[in-house]
């Protein structure tokens, strides 16, 4: 795995040993970054289900001021942990350890750019959509962007949560959301 755009272009990521974390293929992670350019640069992005931080570090490798980073397996932080570090990214970056669903509750800033990146097959993305649709987190001109198996469908709203756009890549099912104005 490669960070494929922006200041940190062909740097190798550590990855998993373990077929439990699955970290996003290089080019369906080039093709979502690339279709959000104009959103990037100095923005707060925000990396749910973040396993090894492939995601957001591309973020800030394409020019996000900040990444947070949550998720609570041990394994995966400490590969993210190592990736930071390893990129001189430590700074430009905060890591949470523990559940995306008790995590939500407690963050306490807004987002240009949310991923949502679960697990595929337990409706994680549908119910962490849910959750974020009743938070402030993404904020108003904001992108939320949930990352599904091709088969998982997701609705066409989550409250103010409207669907703009999917993208398929083989197995990959990429969904974007923005705030409905209404």
């Amino acid at each position: 795995m490669r960070i494929t755009g922006g200041s940190l272009s062909g740097r190798h990521l550590n990855t998993p040993k373990t077929s439990a974390i699955r970290p996003m293929r290089d080019a369906v992670r080039m093709a979502m970054f690339n279709m959000l350019m104009d959103f990037l640069p100095d923005c707060q992005f925000l990396d749910l289900f973040a396993g090894t931080g492939g995601v957001g570090i591309e973020a800030l490798s394409r020019g996000a001021s900040h990444t947070t980073f949550v998720d609570k397996l041990p394994e995966a932080l400490n590969i993210l942990k190592n990736n930071l570090k390893t990129l001189d990214l430590e700074a430009e970056s905060t890591i949470i350890s523990g559940d995306v669903f008790n995590i939500i509750g407690q963050l306490d800033k807004s987002f240009d750019l949310i991923f949502v990146g679960p697990p595929y097959y337990d409706d994680l993305a549908h119910e962490t959509l849910k959750m974020l649709s009743e938070t402030t987190l993404l904020k108003e001109d904001g992108v939320l962007i949930a990352e599904v198996f091709h088969k998982e469908s997701m609705d066409n709203q989550y409250g103010r949560l409207i669907q703009i756009q999917q993208r398929l890549y083989g197995d990959n099912l990429l969904v974007f959301y923005q705030w409905n104005d209404e």
